[in-house]
């Protein structure tokens, strides 16, 4: 059943128009090479949480902002975000992808972190609001999208070890091409963990990002792409990508590790388990211990695994290795099932297919009309 916002008719009774946005949107181009984050879009949204209660937000144009040194965020990373895309490829009209289960997913991070609930008013008038002002600069090309980038985090100057009682939400777009392309090369990390199991794993947080960091680098140092993580606990079983959620095909079977308190719960994951399912495939949400993958690719029972998530869509694996340099290819590049899923997904996103699922979202026509309102043009 398709989701349908909780918005109201007149979503400009709770929030305002920066005076500068028209400058700000005449003044911005997309550049021919797009890359993934690095071109932001010309206007963002902000509202700001003090006194028990959200403030009246407001669409502004991008750029920096004030924030005192004391901020709490800067001193113990009271801090979430999320990531999802807005399409608008070919003739299609701008729609966002399961937009509900970013607020709901945003939500649950920042329970995690003591940050106050966000309604889902707010979260969509600032989703909304930036996707309609950017709309011109949505790139149009297969694959391509406007990212959206919302995020929580504590402003409060107080340097006591307590939650902030002042917080700020934001809203920022970028222009992007998928985050990865072509096929991955992963390095199992059997050293160091992503995470502690019973810590913050589940939830979206800018920490869990820092602590990979350097196994990144070292990824790169010994020419692979990405880390795949192992559980925390014994370093026994698959966990996920430092962004993305990680798949194989063995004997047929898609399989995927189950959820637990350290693994963050992908919506791209979620669909692409829908999606298989969908067209008959067998999916298996399980425990998947990484000495066993290496041994079905070694004799051929993984024919194929992937790694998804909002950024990267669907990306094929062509290989896993080792420290040690070791390295377990698989058969091909991009297999079948991965193939077949990456296309399925981007159709339905990209409006050329149906949308059985009612994922997709189209931009609501009141916040369209903001694009032109006398008051920003």
């Amino acid at each position: 059943m398709r989701h349908t916002p909780a918005v109201g008719d007149n979503p400009r009774q709770r929030f305002s128009l920066h005076e500068g946005l028209a400058e700000a949107i005449a003044t911005f181009s997309l550049p021919d090479i797009l890359g993934f984050g690095s071109v932001f879009a010309p206007v963002m949204f902000r509202a700001d949480y003090r006194d028990g209660s959200w403030q009246p937000g407001q669409l502004q144009p991008y750029g920096p902002i004030s924030i005192d040194p004391g901020a709490k965020v800067l001193h113990y990373a009271q801090e979430v975000f999320e990531g999802q895309k807005a399409y608008r490829v070919g003739d299609q009209p701008t729609a966002l992808f399961r937009p509900a289960m970013n607020w709901r997913r945003l939500n649950a991070s920042a329970a995690r972190l003591c940050l106050p609930p966000l309604p889902e008013s707010l979260f969509l008038d600032g989703v909304f609001g930036v996707t309609a002002l950017n709309e011109g600069f949505i790139p149009d090309a297969s694959g391509q999208s406007l990212y959206l980038r919302p995020f929580l985090f504590g402003t409060e100057s107080d340097l006591g070890m307590a939650a902030s009682r002042e917080v700020s939400f934001m809203v920022i777009a970028s222009p992007s091409q998928a985050y990865h392309a072509g096929s991955m090369s992963l390095l199992v990390e059997r050293a160091e963990s992503r995470v502690a199991g019973g810590g913050i794993g589940a939830a979206k947080v800018g920490g869990n990002y820092a602590c990979a960091l350097q196994s990144a680098a070292r990824c790169a140092e010994l020419g692979y792409d990405l880390t795949l993580w192992l559980d925390p606990h014994q370093r026994h079983d698959i966990e996920e990508l430092s962004g993305m959620n990680f798949f194989a095909v063995v004997d047929g079977r898609l399989l995927t590790p189950l959820l637990s308190d350290s693994i963050l719960a992908g919506i791209t994951r979620d669909s692409v388990i829908q999606l298989a399912r969908a067209r008959g495939l067998v999916v298996d949400e399980v425990a998947i211990a990484i000495d066993e993958l290496l041994g079905w690719i070694e004799t051929g029972r993984c024919s194929e695994c992937f790694a998804c998530g909002t950024a990267a869509i669907v990306a094929p694996v062509r290989e896993l290795g080792e420290a040690d340099g070791t390295r377990y290819a698989l058969p091909q590049a991009e297999g079948e099932v991965t193939a077949f899923l990456r296309t399925a997904l981007l159709d339905i996103q990209e409006g050329r297919a149906e949308d059985p699922f009612g994922w997709m979202v189209p931009l609501p026509r009141e916040y369209r009309q903001l694009a032109d309102s006398d008051e920003v043009f």
